[in-house]
């Protein structure tokens, strides 16, 4: 199990370094492998429809948020996700309007424009002991496609 797990953190590096992208391991790590849970659109679409707990964060820049975004989000972009679920609880509700989820939290939701970025968010908040978290990894642009946006 350990050698396929190296090997695909291999074949991953490889393919970052070939798209000039620049990733840390512990984010490739956690975006590739390591507990990283997904959400479906089928899934989010139905929490979306029955959930009062759910926090959905859309983690793309503000300009991309401006474009459009799934209802219900809460905008914290991705290089600030650390930061923001380390805050106190009633700063959290003051920045960003909603209770700050419990570690436990079983409906906390990261998305981007595609997953790259959301999966790094989610691998964030596993760090921070948010092992719930999940990512929507077909991300906005699947949503708007699927939604006719």
């Amino acid at each position: 199990m350990a050698n396929a797990v190296l090997k695909h953190c291999v074949v991953g590096l490889r393919l970052f370094r070939r798209q000039t992208c620049v990733v840390d391991v512990a984010s490739f790590v956690h975006t590739g492998l390591a507990g990283n849970k997904e959400i479906s659109y089928k899934d989010l679409k139905a929490l979306l429809e029955k959930s009062k707990n759910l926090v959905l964060v859309d983690v793309r820049s503000q300009e991309e948020v401006a474009k459009g975004s799934i209802p219900g989000f809460i905008h914290i972009p991705v290089a600030t996700v650390q930061d923001a679920f380390k805050m106190q609880p009633e700063e959290f509700k003051a920045k960003y309007g909603v209770t700050k989820p419990s570690l436990d939290a079983p409906e906390l939701v990261f998305f981007c424009q595609m997953g790259k970025r959301g999966g790094m968010a989610t691998g964030k908040a596993h760090d921070l002991g948010y092992m719930n978290a999940r990512n929507y990894s077909g991300g906005y642009q699947e949503w708007s496609e699927k939604e006719g946006k």
